[in-house]
């Protein structure tokens, strides 16, 4: 048996149930800390020795060329270029469909406020290519920060030990209009986009998910003025599942999320001990017949499936751990969706899996994890603009208002101002 099972849990285990792996240490930040120092003073070389030690290549330029974009797109497979085309097509049509309409009112006579959104400048987003070539990360970054109007944006993904940069994700990039990009990865790249070096230009917001170095990196580019699209850790999955739901699909997504990395999670809530029985053979029985059973097998070992006593208890505990990936495979999964309160992406029905979501329904894939769902969304166009707020007051906007500011500024003790309203009233 892969899968550990509880029942019936008391609400006061709960937190210790829903503990997620703790990566951060006093050594990975001091080893971060120091990549960071590197890069910053030592640019593109810094870039280079990264690569030898950790990539086995030995890097010319750092940038991508366009006859490696070309022959990227010429060597790939016609049916996975459709595949990524169609996935494209979706993930831009929800995102374009989130465009905010400028808003103006009118709060008082002759004060008219308003806002609109406008694109983030400069972004950076970081590909990973490790365990497996993440082209529908490409995508699911790429695609918004087109469709937001970002000026200049920049790709880092680290390449292979020929140098070459997996064609897959070159053409996801070229599908989303990215020509900047760069082959550096881990730590160092995220470094590179901070503080910018001689090829690589510093950008205003770092997107994209990583190891736990990456992750490092981004928190800590935080303290030099960059902003990163949330904080994050490792993937996971909560399944609430009755006997309605097909064991088989239930396993599968387990599996799934298992394949993300040994610190992934999957979780299982059910009010029926029958559904919760049959589960853990069955995603043995599946299991056997995948690769990288033993990265999935130390997933599976911190995995959970969860008895309940009643469906109030299971939305209770789904809100409280805030799941990136929350999966209703129930009848009543609609109306339990509205229940839902804290979660990165909500899949409804025995239908809906998460890989559904990963790839090409529309959503995004980037998303909060560890409870950081409790108070980060995820990525959405939302994510690569910036909302600027104006207001323009007449002279009689100005006097209808004036004594208010007035009279709360005295009260904060900030004369000064009072005084700019007061000159402008002829006071």
């Amino acid at each position: 048996m892969t899968v550990e099972t509880i029942k019936y849990p008391a609400r006061e285990q709960w937190p210790q149930l829903m503990q997620r792996a703790v990566a951060e240490t006093r050594e990975l930040h001091d080893t971060v800390a120091h990549i960071m120092a590197n890069v910053k003073q030592h640019g593109d070389q810094a870039l280079r020795d990264y690569a030898a030690k950790f990539d086995h290549v030995d890097l010319g330029d750092l940038a991508v060329s366009q006859a490696e974009i070309d022959e990227a797109s010429a060597s790939l497979d016609s049916e996975l270029k459709a595949a990524i085309d169609q996935a494209a097509s979706n993930i831009a049509k929800f995102h374009e469909a989130q465009r905010m309409q400028p808003i103006e009112v009118e709060t008082s006579p002759g004060v008219t406020c308003s806002q609109r959104a406008v694109p983030i400048t400069d972004v950076g987003l970081y590909i990973p290519g490790g365990n497996s070539p993440l082209f529908s990360t490409v995508l699911m970054l790429g695609m918004p920060a087109r469709i937001a109007g970002c000026r200049n944006v920049e790709m880092c993904t680290p390449c292979g030990p020929h140098g070459k940069v997996h064609p897959a994700i070159l053409y996801a990039a070229q599908r989303c209009g990215i020509d900047r990009i760069y082959k550096s990865g881990g730590a160092q790249a995220i470094a590179a986009m901070t503080y910018g070096t001689e090829t690589i230009a510093r950008v205003s917001k770092i997107f994209g998910p990583g190891n736990r170095f990456v992750m490092e990196a981004k928190m800590q580019a935080q303290y030099d003025n960059v902003a990163i699209d949330m904080p994050a850790g490792p993937s996971e999955v909560m399944v609430v599942a009755d006997d309605s739901a097909n064991p088989r699909y239930v396993a599968s997504d387990f599996l799934s999320q298992a394949e993300h990395g040994p610190d992934s999670q999957s979780t299982l809530l059910t009010t029926s001990e029958d559904f919760a029985q049959q589960l853990p053979q069955v995603i043995d029985e599946l299991l056997s017949s995948l690769p990288r059973q033993e990265m999935m097998k130390k997933s599976l070992s911190h995995s959970h499936i969860i008895v309940m006593h009643s469906i109030d208890e299971v939305m209770d505990y789904v809100n409280a751990y805030a799941p990136e990936h929350l999966i209703l495979n129930c009848a009543d999964a609609l109306a339990l969706a509205s229940r839902v309160v804290n979660a990165g992406s909500v899949f409804l029905g025995p239908y809906s899996p998460e890989s559904a979501g990963d790839y090409a329904s529309g959503t995004n894939h980037t998303l909060p994890t560890s409870g950081y769902a409790h108070a980060y969304s995820g990525v959405n166009l939302d994510s690569f603009t910036k909302k600027i707020t104006f207001q323009r007051l007449s002279q009689a906007g100005l006097e209808g208002i004036g004594r208010t500011v007035e009279l709360m500024a005295e009260a904060e003790d900030l004369m000064a101002h009072r005084l700019a309203v007061a000159v402008r009233l002829g006071q």
